[in-house]
């Protein structure tokens, strides 16, 4: 049986890196988180990545060992064809994807696509751009503006204001690998 693409969607600062981060430590049979490759230095941001150069990038793309890939914020993003055979295997595969590149994504896996969208609260969100210190105000207020206009099409929604262990069981819920539990 062939697995599901999770395609994990969010502001920046919604919480993305550390849900996956959480995902990974739980170790949840038969599913894979798959790392990204950016065209950025290793040690930016919080993400478990593979950095590589403009020159590299193009080259995995241009021999297609690149299942998905995409240019935002100034870098190139993609993710492996590895993800294919992860799938094909029977694995469930959650992938930190990008909500431009939503319709690349439904385009290649179809039914096999679960989109999830990432959402925290305006204030929440405003209070984890602070605490990163990666941007100034005046970048903040850009990124808070983009996520209110963002209205994603067809996603399953996922909170992200409380704590990531809630996050981890309502995104494996979401993924039918739990049963919801109604408090």
């Amino acid at each position: 049986m062939m697995g599901k693409l999770i395609w994990l969607m969010g502001p920046s600062g919604s919480g993305k890196d550390s849900l996956l981060a959480e995902l990974r430590q739980q170790e949840p049979a038969q599913l894979l988180v798959a790392h990204r490759y950016i065209t950025r230095s290793a040690n930016a941001g919080h993400e478990n990545h593979i950095a590589l150069s403009e020159h590299e990038f193009f080259t995995r793309a241009g021999q297609n060992l690149l299942a998905l890939s995409w240019h935002a914020n100034g870098f190139y993003y993609g993710v492996g064809v590895e993800i294919d055979l992860w799938l094909h295997a029977g694995f469930d595969v959650v992938v930190n994807g990008s909500r431009a590149h939503l319709a690349q994504a439904r385009a290649r896996y179809g039914v096999s696509l679960l989109p999830v969208c990432l959402e925290v609260s305006s204030a929440i969100l405003r209070q984890r751009l602070q605490a990163r210190g990666r941007e100034n105000e005046t970048e903040i207020a850009a990124r808070l503006e983009r996520a209110a206009r963002y209205a994603p099409f067809n996603c399953h929604r996922l909170n992200n204001d409380g704590s990531l262990l809630q996050s981890v069981d309502a995104l494996l819920t979401l993924m039918g690998r739990k049963e919801k539990i109604d408090v």
